[in-house]
């Protein structure tokens, strides 16, 4: 049977095609300020990836922060449960998920039935995430795509005393007119994120297994400081976009 998962996040739209637990095929599109017509931009590209039609597929559910918003579903669920579903799928083990998105982060405890043990979500504001990430990076005059390789670069990672998106912003160009490099600015904003991730990791109980999801996830230098700040190794999904949109699929199996 095909299914399809539509995970709706503030930044990007994922859709994953999965037969039986197979992916066939997914597409990731930027949301935009239509999370309807992403949806549908993100599902037909997937279709014309896989060689099918609409029709083929026999079930849909949609998640994350614009689910309300996706068409032609047949259920929406939480971006927790899905991407407790969609990690367990690819580890087969109980883990930890930290999901660091674009307007928000959280932390998931998964018990080795895929339930979820615990959670902590941070979605009061923007800090720690991909969209704190894009302003820093615009003041520093480079694209969010280039900070996990200057990161690696550093040998002092300034202390960033904000985590405020707009305060570390003026924080970051008060450190360039100071004379700071870029390489060690960027490594001590990814030092606060790491300790804002490991004090929400201590809220709730650590399984064995730690993965890092979203687009965040794409960055080398989150993982090696997470890695640091945690003493663990950090497993990063092939693809850490769409674990959300394989749990949706997954449910939609069901």
């Amino acid at each position: 049977m095909i299914t399809a998962g539509i995970d709706i996040g503030s930044a990007t739209t994922k859709v994953v095609l999965m037969k039986d637990e197979g992916i066939l095929s997914y597409s990731i599109v930027p949301t935009g300020v239509n999370g309807r017509e992403a949806a549908e931009k993100a599902f037909k590209n997937a279709l014309v990836k896989a060689g099918i039609e609409m029709n083929d597929v026999k079930g849909i559910v949609a998640t994350g922060y614009g689910r309300i918003r996706a068409p032609f579903t047949d259920k929406r669920v939480t971006e927790i449960t899905c991407h407790a579903r969609g990690v367990l799928h690819e580890l087969r083990n109980a883990g930890t998920v930290i999901d660091i998105g674009g307007q928000d982060s959280k932390v998931i405890s998964i018990g080795s039935s895929g339930r979820v043990v615990d959670f902590v979500m941070n979605d009061r504001c923007a800090a720690g995430t991909g969209r704190f990430l894009e302003v820093t990076a615009h003041a520093l005059g480079i694209n969010v795509s280039e900070m996990g390789g200057l990161a690696l670069k550093s040998s002092n990672p300034l202390r960033i005393s904000s985590m405020c998106t707009v305060f570390a912003e003026s924080e970051v160009i008060s450190l360039l007119a100071q004379g700071e490099s870029k390489e060690d600015i960027i490594a001590g904003l990814h030092e606060s994120i790491s300790e804002r991730i490991s004090s929400m990791l201590n809220r709730i109980s650590v399984q064995k297994e730690v993965v890092l999801t979203g687009g965040v996830a794409k960055n080398a230098g989150i993982i090696k400081s997470l890695e640091r700040k945690l003493k663990m190794k950090i497993i990063v999904p092939l693809e850490p976009q769409i674990s959300g949109a394989v749990g949706a699929a997954l449910i939609a199996q069901e």
